[in-house]
């Protein structure tokens, strides 16, 4: 549905995106993480087309996004910073949302109110709390009824009852209107329950994107204990990081669990469970290999 090619961006000397390219397929939630100032923002605004890169280009359905009528009516952008007029309401926005995208749908609006019971109608969104804003910014974004939303921080500053609306709503668009949605958040482990896909970038360039199973199925970590010291296994597992506490060795492999069992198994372990790393631990893994000091700390 969405591909970048080879996406550059330079602010002045600063490269943001250094040939970056990624593809979000139709119906799918693509979760986009990396530390603080790997360009996560930039991408998204390169995506829905309020940058110009400065080489590559990004496509919707094979054209061009940057300056595409007809691309940008089917997509919408909530950002970390909601974008509202000084005096609207959320009526005055709806108006507003109303003018610029044909499917907004009145009667899916009036029917979010339930969900928002909190929302005042004629207060100005600019007194709203930043949580509120968040409520009304993600209430008239799916009431445009997009093919594409992308979110910057969607829930952050969001009770617990709140955010587990929100990511309800969301994956109920996605069931039913094969919405596809592409979400930044350093909540790793929301973003791991609503996932298809995960895009790592870091220092403006894509670590790699695959599918959650992929991931998970990629690297595997072990707690494993000998009747003794632990076996030199010739190569025949890619043992990335070890740690030892008493007997116990905890070892994270870049192989699949299958594999990994299969060879350790042949050295008679008294001891052996497959930890599968989660979200959070593979992040911070393949961030190791730029500052193995953080890589520590998964163990």
């Amino acid at each position: 549905m969405i591909q970048g090619k080879e996406v550059c961006k330079k602010f002045g000397q600063f490269m943001a995106l250094d040939h970056v390219s990624f593809h979000i397929k139709k119906g799918t939630v693509y979760g986009l993480i990396g530390p603080n100032g790997a360009g996560k923002s930039t991408l998204l605004r390169h995506i829905m087309g309020i940058f110009r890169p400065d080489s590559g280009e990004i496509l919707w359905e094979g054209e061009p996004v940057f300056e595409n009528i007809r691309a940008k009516e089917k997509m919408v952008f909530i950002p970390d910073d909601v974008f509202y007029f000084r005096q609207a309401t959320i009526i005055d926005m709806r108006k507003y949302y109303q003018g610029i995208y044909p499917g907004f749908d009145s009667e899916l609006f009036e029917k979010l109110w339930e969900y928002f019971p909190l929302l005042d109608r004629k207060t100005p969104i600019r007194r709203m709390s930043r949580g509120m804003q968040k409520q009304a910014a993600f209430m008239l974004a799916i009431s445009m009824r997009p093919e594409f939303l992308a979110l910057d921080e969607p829930v952050d500053g969001l009770d617990p009852v709140m955010r587990r609306c929100i990511w309800s709503i969301l994956m109920s668009e996605v069931e039913k209107e094969k919405m596809t949605v592409m979400v930044s958040s350093h909540n790793l482990r929301e973003l791991e329950d609503v996932c298809d896909h995960i895009g790592i970038i870091n220092k403006g360039k894509i670590l790699l994107e695959h599918s959650m199973e992929e991931l998970q199925e990629a690297v595997t970590k072990v707690q494993v204990a000998f009747d003794g010291e632990l076996p030199v296994f010739n190569g025949e597992l890619a043992i990335v990081k070890h740690s030892v506490l008493g007997k116990m060795h905890t070892l994270i492999i870049r192989e699949e669990s299958q594999k990994v069992t299969a060879v350790l198994e042949k050295y008679h372990p008294v001891f052996l469970e497959v930890l599968p790393l989660n979200l959070e631990e593979i992040f911070i893994y393949e961030l190791g290999g730029e500052n193995y000091a953080v890589r520590d700390s998964i163990l």
